[in-house]
């Protein structure tokens, strides 16, 4: 048990150390990406959301929050985490590959002035590096929230945030906390009046 104590303090400790490691190298971009999303809400417009696996989980967390809430009782806030739908995903897997998942649902839900978060602890997937060029092409504004030195994502997406980490469960936990920080950010920018009860 001495040693299970200790490995759970090590752990928390790790995550910690990425998490501060991160405010510091990251606090620009983070506090850009929420103008950024702020700007799109105002605007009409809305978030797509996606990632592979944890990060996936992760892009129908961040979703849940900005169209429920995150602290605030507010408007709901147009936000679609794309491995939601598990028919379409499914589909378009089966009938045109795995890389072309997401960038089908930036095709049928993307408009410009949107913006697409791809959700990636290594930025190398095939089918993220797919949707960030849909994106584009559909006139999105693209965010990366990213790991392991920012991969091919970092080059391609306009705003890019990246963890300064090796390790994918670090990266992910940070990830969680960024979206935290974005929307509790959108929410004191669009709706002041409720973030200063």
């Amino acid at each position: 048990m001495a040693n299970a104590n200790e490995r759970v303090r090590q752990t928390f400790a790790e995550s910690i150390r990425v998490k501060q490691a991160t405010a510091e190298a990251c606090s620009d971009e983070i506090a850009a990406a929420a103008v950024t999303l702020a700007e799109c809400f105002r605007a009409g417009g809305k978030l797509l959301i996606f990632g592979n696996g944890g990060s996936a989980a992760d892009a129908q967390h961040i979703a849940s929050e900005f169209v429920g809430r995150y602290v605030h009782d507010r408007p709901a806030l147009p936000a679609i985490a794309l491995t939601a739908n598990s028919s379409e995903y499914t589909a378009i897997g089966n009938d045109y590959g795995f890389d072309h998942v997401f960038a089908r649902g930036i095709e049928a839900h993307g408009r410009a002035g949107d913006v697409a978060i791809a959700v990636s602890t290594s930025g190398n997937s095939g089918n993220l590096v797919e949707a960030i060029h849909a994106a584009k092409d559909h006139g999105l504004t693209t965010i990366g929230l990213l790991g392991k030195g920012g991969g091919k994502l970092q080059l391609l997406v306009d705003q890019a945030i990246i963890v300064p980490s090796e390790e994918t469960p670090r990266i992910q936990e940070t990830h969680i906390t960024i979206g935290h920080v974005l929307c509790a950010l959108v929410e004191e920018a669009l709706f002041p009046e409720m973030s200063n009860r």
